[in-house]
């Protein structure tokens, strides 16, 4: 098979959470655990730092590998959903995955992965811990994709744990309550190893301490660090809880490697061309403004769309989808009333039909037009803008991808 087909393959052959949501979600780490053993066991052969968290995931991996590789390191990065291009999920300073690596793998363990029904996620893990090793990356930041518990990347004992924060996403795998998600994100602290938590709540911070106590894992709340303000090349608001999260990750980690407070400051600068990080607070123009943002849960959005606010301008435009299974009586309040909104159904099975969308809309009050699609969606609004407005993309991963 060529790269295409290879994907294909990928993309039909097996369930996967991007494509049809909860019912990809495995119960337990058992097909990890059996393919890595048959692939020899690679994570076992490169250093990790492990990041989970409901938000900010991406972003502080980010930041993370960018200091690690200006500081001299060779640094993997493994991060999910993709974008555009499936092998952004996997990186080497920057550089993605070679499209023949890809189709080699598949190749030459299909059947394995045929016979033993691995998911795409599982599947995508080992590839990605395979390269790692043959790589020989210095350390690899592995960037939880699902919950944490359960996540097929929880199969590594890494040098940190981060958890970014808790929130009210996934709640039909993860849980009802924030200490019932809390704990499934805390499934990646493991015994002796230090794990770091971004932001917390009365409610989720008895569980942290519970879990890291429970198996001597030294604890540090970023939130309560005296550290100081770095300026970064991520403009959104809600970095710098990230920024801050990852300047206290990065101060364990300097027990394991050379880290200068030069390495800091340029790495954070300089993490959009070293990771190649995309779809936060993405600015794609100019008169009108506009931006890109994969928020799509209740705090994600709480704080994106404050940022939208505090913006200069005459109306704001917004590019706007959703998939099924999102929750959109928790987020629909958080939208500005005061706004145009070009709505469609992303291009994923999950997406929510536009029909029911409007519906929604109506019901609120917003004004709205149905489109065919998000690039159509898009279009209309760059068509209709003005100079002096605002254009904003979101609402889920899958319409900044379409956008971008």
């Amino acid at each position: 098979m060529n790269y295409s087909e290879t994907l294909n393959w990928m993309f039909a052959q097996l369930p996967m959470y991007q494509k049809i949501g909860a019912s990809a979600h495995t119960k337990d780490l058992k097909n990890t655990i059996k393919l890595l053993a048959y692939l020899n066991n690679p994570e076992a052969n490169f250093k990790s730092v492990h990041v989970g968290g409901t938000n900010g995931k991406g972003s502080t991996s980010s930041l993370l590998a960018s200091v690690l590789q200006v500081a001299g390191y060779k640094v993997g990065l493994y991060t999910s959903p993709h974008l555009k291009d499936f092998r952004e999920r996997i990186r080497i300073n920057g550089e993605m995955i070679a499209e023949n690596d890809v189709v080699a793998f598949i190749d030459q363990h299909k059947s394995f992965l045929e016979s033993n029904q691995l998911s795409f996620f599982e599947m995508t893990v080992g590839l990605a811990f395979e390269y790692f090793a043959d790589q020989k990356v210095d350390v690899a930041i592995i960037e939880v994709g699902l919950g944490g518990r359960l996540d097929s990347t929880n199969v590594i004992t890494p040098l940190i744990s981060v958890i970014t924060n808790i929130g009210w996403d996934h709640m039909n795998m993860l849980g009802n309550t924030l200490p019932e998600i809390a704990a499934e994100k805390a499934g990646i602290i493991k015994p002796h190893v230090p794990v770091v938590i971004g932001e917390y709540t009365a409610e989720t911070k008895p569980v942290f301490l519970a879990k890291a106590d429970s198996v001597a894992a030294p604890i540090w709340f970023a939130s309560e660090m005296n550290l100081p303000e770095i300026e970064s090349a991520l403009q959104g608001d809600y970095q710098l809880h990230n920024k801050k999260t990852a300047l206290t990750a990065l101060n364990c980690l300097k027990s394991y490697f050379t880290i200068t407070e030069q390495n800091i400051k340029n790495g954070f600068l300089q993490v959009l061309n070293n990771t190649q990080f995309a779809g936060r607070w993405q600015v794609l123009g100019n008169k009108p403004f506009t931006v890109a943002d994969t928020a799509h849960n209740k705090e994600g959005l709480t704080i994106v769309m404050q940022q939208v606010l505090k913006q200069n301008f005459d109306l704001l435009h917004f590019v706007f989808g959703v998939v099924n299974d999102k929750d959109l009586s928790a987020i629909i309040h958080l939208l500005p009333k005061q706004a145009m909104y070009y709505i469609a159904k992303p291009n994923v099975p999950r997406g929510l039909p536009v029909e029911e969308l409007a519906e929604v809309m109506q019901h609120h009050g917003f004004n709205y037009l149905a489109c065919n699609s998000i690039p159509e969606a898009y279009e209309r609004a760059k068509l209709e803008a003005k100079p002096n407005d605002m254009i904003y993309i979101g609402g889920s991963t899958f319409v900044v991808a379409e956008v971008l």
